[in-house]
């Protein structure tokens, strides 16, 4: 006997709200399977992972700043995605909007000059959207799938980082470690609460809004959504594939880069080679979670955040080891995956010679 997926006439929209808690209490229950694998009582466990990290006001400052970027790049994903186009590079992105903006900062560390910090973000969200262009380019012209292009531009950008902060860039005052010298004050973010919450989370914030009202309100952004659902009445209607193709792929990436850029002249404050703990693909299931609506987006990066504070708690209390954290984000996505595909089809048992025969015909 055969399985297949079976298309569903219709989908419930309820399923499509609850999907992602169902996803998300699925992972929970695989932590605490993986938690007693290891040693450590799964009750216990999840009490460290998931309801610790709120309960200071220190914590919640660090779940706001570590969100942030998982929110602004996923918010990029979304604009892409909506239009069915899979760009997998934010990561690149990522990171090369904080090399351009980085440049620029060091570039003008001793002048104090209040316009540096405006500057340094703005090329940080050039330097997202100009990688951003190469796959959008080669899907144009080439017909190259975005999906492997933006992937493995992302190994480039991470050599070039490497290469700077070992060579050219490092600090000569920083004892042989691969990473420059500290921004001025005056390229770095002003801080909030005098604590590590920065300007950059309500920038954050307000990107939410403005993505929301540009995938909900605007033409480009209905363009956009009619391209990803129906793209041969979207050429009937006129919409231009093409450029929908850049318009996606430039601001996916330049929200990408200007998260780097935030996040190396916010609580970093330097460029090191581990700028990201692997933002860009986080994002992602992000994107999915939030059901790649703007304030789902928000509530969806507040959870991937807390599994990165909880990861690192749990490394420290019960020495869990941080690969586990994730693994759980993994785990998380295939749930994700695996509850939005049985909203659109259903399994339905075929025996193979029935099969062989129907394919026959």
């Amino acid at each position: 006997m055969l399985f297949e997926l079976e298309r569903r006439p219709e989908h419930s929209r309820l399923m499509v709200v609850i999907a992602p808690v169902i996803a998300v209490s699925l992972t929970v229950l695989t932590a605490a399977i993986l938690l007693a694998v290891v040693g450590v009582a799964p009750l216990h466990g999840l009490a460290v992972y998931f309801i610790e990290p709120l309960q200071t006001s220190w914590s919640l400052e660090e779940l706001a700043v570590k969100a942030s970027p998982l929110v602004l790049i996923a918010l990029g994903l979304a604009v892409a995605y909506v239009a069915n186009i899979w760009n997998i590079g934010a990561e690149g992105q990522y990171i090369t909007g904080a090399l351009l903006g980085g440049w620029f900062a060091l570039s003008f560390q001793s002048t104090g000059a209040w316009w540096v910090l405006p500057v340094t973000l703005l090329l940080g969200a050039v330097g997202g959207l100009t990688y951003a262009m190469i796959p959008a380019a080669f899907r144009v012209f080439f017909g190259a799938s975005e999906i492997l292009t933006s992937l493995m531009l992302v190994y480039v950008a991470q050599l070039g980082l490497d290469y700077l902060v070992r060579g050219p860039w490092r600090d000569p005052h920083g004892y042989n470690f691969p990473q420059t010298v500290t921004f001025d004050p005056a390229a770095t973010m002003p801080q909030l609460f005098g604590g590590r919450l920065h300007v950059g989370v309500l920038i954050t914030l307000a990107i939410v809004g403005l993505a929301a009202i540009f995938l909900g309100l605007t033409l480009r952004g209905f363009e956009l959504r009619v391209v990803g659902i129906a793209p041969r009445a979207a050429r009937f209607a006129g919409f231009d594939e093409r450029r929908d193709v850049f318009v996606a792929f430039g601001i996916s990436g330049a929200l990408a880069g200007l998260a780097g850029v935030m996040e190396i002249t916010g609580p970093i404050g330097q460029i090191l080679p581990t700028i990201s703990p692997g933002y860009g693909f986080a994002a992602i299931i992000v994107a999915f979670l939030g059901r790649l609506n703007p304030i789902g987006i928000l509530v969806a990066g507040l959870i991937l955040a807390l599994s990165y504070l909880g990861g690192e708690a749990a490394q420290i209390k019960i020495g869990v080891p941080l690969d586990l954290t994730y693994v759980l984000q993994g785990v998380l996505l295939f749930f994700v995956l695996a509850c939005d595909t049985l909203i659109l089809y259903r399994v339905r048992a075929v025996h193979g010679w029935r099969k062989v025969v129907r394919h026959a015909h």
